[in-house]
């Protein structure tokens, strides 16, 4: 199993948007970025995702998992670069982990939020996976 973390802006498509979506999920769709694009391209069935708000919160507010690989994103037209995943909600964290928190957080100094802040779809190793899970009162 491989862990990641996904962004969304909360104005436009929340956590608890996609709690709303149940045990279906929903596509990730709309990303146009060929770093992020390769990322949803490797992801497994049962991979663990961070749900991440970006703009407003700044914050990891739950744990989703990819429900279906990577295939056609269906908001990209013709344009058949694009693929994505559906992911659904896991569960929600206890306390939502903050950028902030985890800038000042020395083991988490090379984590992609940190280093590639602006990449929607990031790699997440095991064991930054595990002390985000702890900051946010689950464990891993």
């Amino acid at each position: 199993m491989r862990y990641w973390l996904m962004k969304s802006e909360p104005d436009v498509f929340s956590w608890d948007d996609l709690v709303a979506t149940g045990a279906r999920g929903e596509q990730w769709d709309g990303v146009r970025n060929y770093q992020a694009r390769n990322n949803m391209r490797a992801m497994e069935l049962g991979d663990q995702v961070f749900y991440y708000h970006s703009n407003v919160g700044l914050e990891i507010v739950g744990i989703a998992e990819v429900c279906a690989l990577s295939h056609p994103d269906s908001t990209a037209g013709e344009d058949t670069r694009w693929d994505c995943v559906d992911i659904r909600a896991v569960k929600p964290m206890p306390q939502p982990v903050s950028l902030k928190q985890v800038k000042a957080t020395p083991e988490l100094a090379n984590m992609s939020l940190v280093t590639s802040m602006r990449l929607s779809v990031q790699p997440v190793t095991p064991e930054e996976w595990a002390l985000v899970c702890r900051m946010g009162g689950l464990s891993d």
